[in-house]
Formats: structure tokens, C-alpha cells, sequence
């Protein structure tokens, strides 16, 4: 992996050659401190700049190695850290969270690294002074978190493994025994691999990096276990462009755009350490993606600092997705790969159904209106066997009159929960997703209530053009259209899909209050029809374009 970490070297002199130019040295409370890319300063963005800085500052491979100007920055960053970490030893996220111990250990966590790496050498005077300071922040943090609390599930293991980290590096029983406070909930990875944010974009690979250090520091295969189970799910999670699956979370990940560079130390390490030669592929794709997209590696130099065999690691394989159709019960998610297109099925998500080429994207939903009801939401997948059959009652219901005179006359103070419903009638909704020969088959089934107006809804984004041979027009996001008949085809310089037949028994697109609105990212075909209504849409790719 040398050329790998001549990337990352290169990539970490550019990062520190931008912190010089963005680090405060103005006299005031913020000197020492770096402005973020929203104008804000604060000690978490610090430690990150800072970190960096000192694993740039300590290799020799660095343009920065041993510089002055480097040396200065950090001296000042760290003076700027220690003077706005709290007394109790916390951290503030500032547009957010004050006194957070979640917080704080992350910057504990990027803190570490540096200050193993600089207590294991022979210091030069320089180097001694960033050790003693770093070694204060970092103990003072430590102090802080066994006392701290959290928010979300990933906090408990970020908090428990560098607890049990500082442990080990302070000598601190007390650490020990409040990290196993939080292990003792148990760790919320199931069989699948997926953690309980469903976070792919984001927290899985923070939960996978406290599981590898929890197995390191316990000696407990089971740690490394949940993040090899992890790291072989995320492995069908890739789309055809090589970006993350993300639809599925819970987080502020979901939906984005996220390729998965910073997986590429997890891959790495679990499979030169654990002998699975198809993470040193995966870790090879990740690299290849970093250049074809030309993104930045991960901020990893100082782990090659820390554990040098990694450089001399060998590995020519790369990961090619293949095919597979995965069905992840325990999460409610089907991932599956045909002719290197995905498709993905959701439980509980309006948007169940997507579809991914290389360039183009699509998903699915069905909008109505019945009762409170706005969208199909599957309340369950089942698995055929040529694919998955997903279902939703919607249950309709109207309240009764109190049997007996309320308390109060006034509507938002009566116990509603007392009256009596009449239920029904019920809306039936089925949706068979077929894979055939040259693309997938959905077939769409809506009963129980007839004349009540329906609408498929298609959003596709990374098109250019929409058309037939009866019209043309340009895919633009946000716009959209009503397709009544035929076939309709979306393409690109590259790629096409082309979808339908359509039909199209009314102009109501938008529903009622509280329908989800029309996606600005994407065009979005339509078809609309009365139930009962009984439909098949057909979506096959390919190369025709105009």
C-alpha cells in the first residue's frame, strides 16, 4: 500500500498547507484557533487541524517535517485547545452541545494517535513540549468523560473505547470500570451487520473504529466480529457509482452523496490483520475511486506512523461487486446487484424502491390519500422466487361520540384516547418487485376502497434528456410529467432506463395536506389511476442514448 500512503502523505501536506493560512493569530480569545469553512471557531475543529498538523510535523517523508512555521501552529492550536477544554475536562460543540462528553471523545479519539506515536520515540525538545501538552488535554478529557453522558447509540461506544484506551495509557482503573458501564448494554449490532442508526454515510464506520480498539485493548474477538460483520455488509451497500447506499439511515447521512474513503483504514487493517484478502480488495477500490473522483484520501497518516507494516502491505486484487441479492431481515432492507445496476427495497420508507446505474438513479413511491394515510409505507417484504412481494393495510377509522358528557368542551383539552372509533373501511396495498430477464417488473395492486385516486410516482435523477418517439424534453430536476401511455426513456451521454407502459387517469399529482413534496433533485414521472387498480411497470437499462 506504499502508493496508498504517498497519497495520503501528499494529502495531508495540502491539508496542513491550508490550516496555515486559516489559523487566527490575532491576539484575542480565538488566537491559536482555525476558522471552519461556515466562519465558526471552535476546540473540536482544533484538535482535527492540530492533530494533522503534528503527524505532518513528526515524518520525515513530510515537506513539513520538523518546520518552524508547522511547530508554531501547533504550539498555538494546542495553547487555543487547552484554554477552551473546560474544567471539568469537556468539550463544547458549539453549534450544538456544551460540556459534551460524546463530543469530547471524539476529540479524544483523534488525539490519541499522535500521543502514542510521540510517547513511543526519542523526543527532540520541540516534539517533547507538543507531547506534554497534548498528554494534559488528553488526561484532563479523559477525567471529563467518566463523568459525561450521551445522546445517540454510537456515543456509549465512542465514549467506552477511549475510555478504555486512556486506561490503559494512564494506567486508570476507573476508566476500565465506566467503559464497562457502557458495554454492559450490549452492543446493538445485529446479525446483518448493521448497527442501529443504520448509518452507512457516517456512524457504522465510527462504530466499527470503536469495536477494532475495544478488541484490541479486551483481547474479545466478539468486538471484532460486529465491525468484520459491518464491513462485510457496507461491501453490498456500494453503488454502481461507488458511492454509499445512504437512503436507509437514520442520521444526517441519509440521502447524501458519500463515498466511502473513510473505510479505507478499517478495510485495510481487518484484512491484513485478519487474513480477508477481499477487504485489501475493497481497500483497493476505495483508492482507485479516490483518484477517478478525485477526492481527497482519508486524514490517516498518523496510523501509518503508528503501525508501519501497513506501507509494505501487498495486495493487487480490487473489489468488483458481482451479483448478489441479499436479504437483510433484521434491518428490513434487499440489496441486491444484476449486470452491475442495484436495486434496494426499504420496510417502513416511503421511498422503498430504488435503482441505480453507474450514472443515473431512480426511485419509487406510491402517494394517495386515504384517511391519515399519504404514501405507501411497506409493513412487510416477504421473499419470492423471483423477488419480494411488499405489503400495507391502511386502516381507516372514524371517531364515535363520547358515551358520556366529557369534562370540558374544549377539543384539545378532551381525553381522545377514551372515545370510541369505528374502523374501516381498509385500503389493501401490494407491490411485487420481479426481476426478469432484461430489467425489473413492478407490479402494483391496490384494493379494498374503489374511485379513491392513486399516483405512482418515479424520480429519476442524473438524466439529461426525457422521450419517446413521440416527444422530447430535457430531464430537469424539479420538473415533472404525467405519462399516459407507452414507454418513456430517460438517457445521459452514457446510459439510458426506460420505463413504463404509462397511464394516466387524472392530473392529481400533489395530494392532500401533508403529502411529500415533489423532489427538487430529481425529475419525476407520474402515472395515476382510481383503485382498484392493477399495474405493471417495467424499468429496463441500457446504452441507448440520444
Amino acid at each position: 500500500m506504499l502508493n496508498h500512503y504517498k497519497r495520503i502523505l501528499k494529502d495531508t501536506d495540502q491539508r496542513v498547507a491550508r490550516s496555515l493560512k486559516t489559523q487566527i493569530r490575532a491576539k484575542g480569545c480565538h488566537r491559536g484557533g482555525f476558522l471552519d469553512s461556515v466562519g465558526l471557531v471552535q476546540p473540536k475543529y482544533a484538535i482535527y487541524q492540530v492533530t494533522t498538523a503534528i503527524a505532518a510535523y513528526c515524518n520525515f517523508d513530510s515537506c513539513y517535517y520538523r518546520n518552524a512555521d508547522v511547530y508554531e501552529m501547533i504550539r498555538l492550536g494546542l495553547k487555543y485547545i487547552a484554554l477552551n477544554q473546560h474544567e471539568d475536562g469537556l468539550f463544547d460543540l458549539i453549534n450544538c452541545n456544551f460540556h459534551s462528553a460524546p463530543d469530547t471523545a471524539f476529540c479524544v479519539k483523534r488525539m490519541l494517535p499522535p500521543l502514542k506515536y510521540l510517547d513511543a520515540r526519542q523526543r527532540d525538545d520541540m516534539e517533547e513540549s507538543i507531547y506534554i501538552n497534548l498528554k494534559e488535554i488528553v488526561r484532563c478529557g479523559m477525567n471529563g468523560l467518566k463523568r459525561g453522558g450521551f445522546h445517540t447509540p454510537n456515543h456509549r461506544w465512542v465514549i467506552a473505547s477511549n475510555l478504555m484506551e486512556c486506561g490503559r495509557f494512564f494506567d486508570d482503573d476507573d476508566c476500565f470500570k465506566q467503559a464497562q458501564l457502557y458495554l454492559n448494554e450490549g452492543i446493538d449490532c445485529n446479525q446483518d451487520g448493521e448497527y442501529a442508526e443504520k448509518s452507512s454515510g457516517n456512524y457504522n464506520r465510527i462504530n466499527n473504529d470503536a469495536m477494532i480498539t475495544l478488541g484490541d485493548i479486551t483481547g474479545n474477538d466478539e468486538y471484532y466480529s460486529d465491525a468484520i460483520r459491518n464491513l462485510n455488509m457496507m461491501m453490498t451497500y456500494l453503488e454502481p457509482d461507488g458511492s454509499i447506499f445512504t437512503a436507509n439511515s437514520t442520521r444526517q447521512d441519509q440521502g447524501a452523496l458519500i463515498y466511502p474513503k473513510d473505510y479505507y483504514l478499517q478495510y485495510l487493517s481487518m484484512g491484513y490483520r485478519k487474513n480477508i484478502p477481499e477487504f485489501l480488495d475493497v481497500a483497493n477500490y476505495i483508492f482507485q475511486l479516490i483518484e477517478e473522483k478525485g477526492i481527497s484520501s482519508p486524514d490517516i497518516l498518523i496510523h501509518f506512523m503508528n503501525h508501519p507494516k501497513l506501507k509494505s502491505v501487498e495486495h493487487d486484487g480490487i473489489f468488483r461487486p458481482g451479483s448478489y441479492r441479499n436479504y437483510y431481515r433484521d434491518s428490513g432492507i434487499v440489496r441486491s446487484c444484476r449486470n452491475d445496476n442495484t436495486y434496494t427495497l426499504l420496510l417502513g420508507k416511503s421511498d422503498f424502491f430504488h435503482y441505480s446505474q453507474k450514472t443515473m438513479h431512480l426511485q419509487v413511491k406510491l402517494g394517495g390519500s386515504f384517511c391519515e394515510h399519504r404514501a405507501f409505507i411497506p409493513e412487510s417484504m416477504e421473499k419470492m422466487k423471483d423477488g419480494y412481494r411488499l405489503t400495507q393495510t391502511m386502516r381507516g377509522w372514524y371517531y364515535l361520540p363520547f358515551k358520556e358528557k366529557p369534562d370540558t368542551n374544549d377539543w384539545w383539552k378532551m381525553d381522545h384516547t377514551k372515545r370510541e372509533k369505528l374502523h374501516g373501511p381498509n385500503l389493501q396495498i401490494l407491490c411485487d418487485v420481479l426481476e426478469c430477464e432484461h430489467g425489473i417488473d413492478l407490479h402494483i395492486k391496490v384494493s379494498g376502497v374503489e374511485q379513491a385516486p392513486f399516483r405512482l410516482e418515479i424520480e429519476v435523477s442524473g438524466a439529461d434528456l426525457l422521450w419517446n418517439d413521440q416527444f422530447a424534453l430535457p430531464a430537469e430536476n424539479g420538473k415533472s410529467m404525467v405519462l399516459k401511455q407507452g414507454m418513456a426513456i430517460f438517457s445521459n451521454s452514457s446510459e439510458s432506463l426506460q420505463i413504463g407502459p404509462g397511464f394516466g387517469e387524472h392530473l392529481y399529482i400533489n395530494g392532500l395536506f401533508g403529502s411529500e413534496p415533489r423532489s427538487e433533485q430529481a425529475f419525476t414521472l407520474y402515472f395515476t389511476d382510481y383503485t382498484k387498480l392493477d399495474h405493471v411497470i417495467h424499468l429496463e437499462p441500457g446504452h441507448k442514448v440520444v
